[in-house]
């Protein structure tokens, strides 16, 4: 019975996903500015270190035994560098270059995630759906107990669906048919959580985000990513079965063993594709690194990519927790806790200096993968290497740091906005005998909170201590309404913090003064 209901609860979820209505959106400033660089000349000055970033992988490279490296560096949304060590093809020596078409394993996964949101935008299924309702094979699984939830979409994504952690086993299903992974679901799946309860890498979760791309759009997935993403971001050298790349642009995959390199069998295209199956050029993968970096942007440009920006950013945000790692160090050697999430397709990190990290990695028997963006300097790297599980984290990493410290690169500036602007000027206006005309410009819970007796009390003695007033500092901008600024006198600085509330005409809710360290 409840299999011959499916079909009919599937279309009835269609007909009602389409139906809802669009809402628009409407902006309420014309005057945004996006975040920028001040740096004009960033680019020029990590070009200034490509022998640098050579050393890098070519010293690993020889360290590790890898075949090949290929590489590229892409900032302010173009790729500025690539360059390659090794070769592609040991037996015919066939250099490795940026035209050089690797298979990029795991780097798949953020493709996928991609394609499942367009297909959400265009109102063609929902995150929060059960996947069941797309894969009906799915609603005969047993699991660990009755008081969980259905697996979504949601956690397919977030790797969070309950599956056990498949690697290696899930690198050596990628040529498995539609009908053999179907199979498998009939069969059943074991569980090592209940689905949302945490996060565990599972290869066979964005197998079957594969399957439901196919059964929603009605194309084959590959033939989907192609078409739909590939494509239109320019991507036309990067493809999922080897047989369609000519012999001499395709690197060919080893591993390390006996103190030679041994030729790691191409495994054909199936249905696993959606989890690791695509080969890629560095020239083709930059393209998609610039559109994910001009995505994490927040701006009123006109839309051009496979996806909204907004959808690209979702994509890049920390939707389900890994851990925390206390030990990590930075770029300099130092201790730098790093806590760690996965977003849809992509790994995402945040350490003590407040740095935010884009990633994924890839590995299959044959090659190793990795793509870092650190958003808010607007730069990444990526690296693909023909050797089995290459570990390509570790210099990709390094060349990042080594960048960053080199070429004195700053994070973007976030434009301070009209009515911040205003605030700190009746703030100043306000300051230092807390005039009455001003009061306007507080919240209702503003004095409630703190009597203003007490505030001019507290700020006299910090204007006694900094002495006569030299000059005002400009607002540094946490976003559109919060943010802060630095009185400066003969003797000392006063630090300045408000923020503002969410009311039509913003009003101050919080102000802070402290002493500037």
């Amino acid at each position: 019975m409840k299999n011959f209901y499916a079909p009919f609860l599937l279309i009835f979820l269609f007909s009602c996903q389409q139906s809802k209505k669009e809402i628009k959106i409407i902006t309420a400033d014309d005057h945004y500015q996006a975040p920028y660089f001040e740096d004009s000349l960033r680019a020029e000055k990590i070009l200034a270190y490509k022998s640098v970033i050579d050393s890098v992988f070519k010293n690993y490279s020889r360290i590790k035994h890898n075949p090949s490296i290929a590489y590229g560096i892409v900032v302010d949304n173009k790729l500025i560098y690539s360059n390659a060590t090794g070769y592609a093809n040991l037996e015919k020596k066939f250099l490795a270059d940026d035209k050089s078409r690797f298979r990029i394993a795991s780097m798949t996964k953020s493709f996928t995630a991609m394609a499942i949101l367009r297909l959400r935008d265009e109102g063609k299924l929902q995150l929060t759906d059960a996947a069941a309702y797309y894969i009906p094979e799915m609603e005969a699984l047993s699991y660990p107990t009755k008081d969980g939830n259905p697996i979504t979409i949601f956690n397919l994504l977030t790797m969070s669906a309950g599956f056990p952690e498949d690697n290696p086993w899930g690198d050596r299903q990628l040529s498995d048919t539609d009908d053999e992974l179907m199979g498998f679901v009939k069969k059943g799946i074991s569980f090592s959580t209940n689905p949302s309860s945490q996060f565990e890498y599972s290869n066979l979760g964005y197998a079957l985000l594969g399957r439901i791309i196919s059964n929603v759009s009605g194309q084959h997935y590959q033939d989907y990513i192609i078409e739909k993403i590939l494509r239109p971001l320019g991507m036309n050298d990067c493809e999922f079965e080897y047989g369609k790349i000519p012999s001499e642009k395709l690197a060919l995959g080893y591993r390390w063993e006996d103190n030679q390199w041994k030729p790691e069998p191409l495994l054909k295209d199936g249905s696993y594709a959606s989890m690791g199956g695509m080969i890629c050029t560095i020239d083709d993968f930059a393209k998609y690194m610039s559109f994910l970096l001009s995505a994490s942007v927040v701006q009123n440009a006109a839309e051009v990519g496979p996806v909204k920006r907004s959808s690209a950013r979702e994509m890049q945000q920390p939707w389900m927790f890994r851990g925390l790692y206390s030990n990590t160090k930075d770029g300099n050697g130092n201790i730098c806790p790093r806590t760690t999430s996965y977003g849809f397709g992509l790994g995402w990190r945040n350490d003590c200096h407040g740095d935010i990290a884009v990633s994924h990695s890839g590995g299959l028997p044959g090659f190793g993968s990795v793509h870092i963006l650190l958003p808010d300097y607007g730069i990444g790297v990526v690296a693909f290497s023909n050797l089995t599980y290459a570990g390509m984290g570790m210099p990709t990493s390094k060349v990042l740091d080594t960048l960053i410290i080199l070429a004195e690169l700053k994070k973007r500036i976030f434009p301070v906005s009209p009515i911040l602007k205003k605030v700190q000027e009746q703030i100043m206006g306000m300051l230092p005998d807390w005039n009455n005309k001003f009061d306007s410009m507080f919240a209702e819970n503003f004095f409630p909170d703190i009597s203003k007796a007490h505030r001019k009390k507290e700020t006299d003695e910090l204007f006694s201590k900094i002495g006569k007033i030299v000059s005002i500092g400009k607002i540094k901008p946490e976003n559109l309404l919060r943010g802060s600024f630095e009185i400066k006198g003969e003797k000392g600085a006063i630090e300045i913090f408000f923020t503002l509330t969410p009311e039509a005409e913003p009003k101050v809710q919080l102000l802070e003064f402290g002493l500037s360290q």
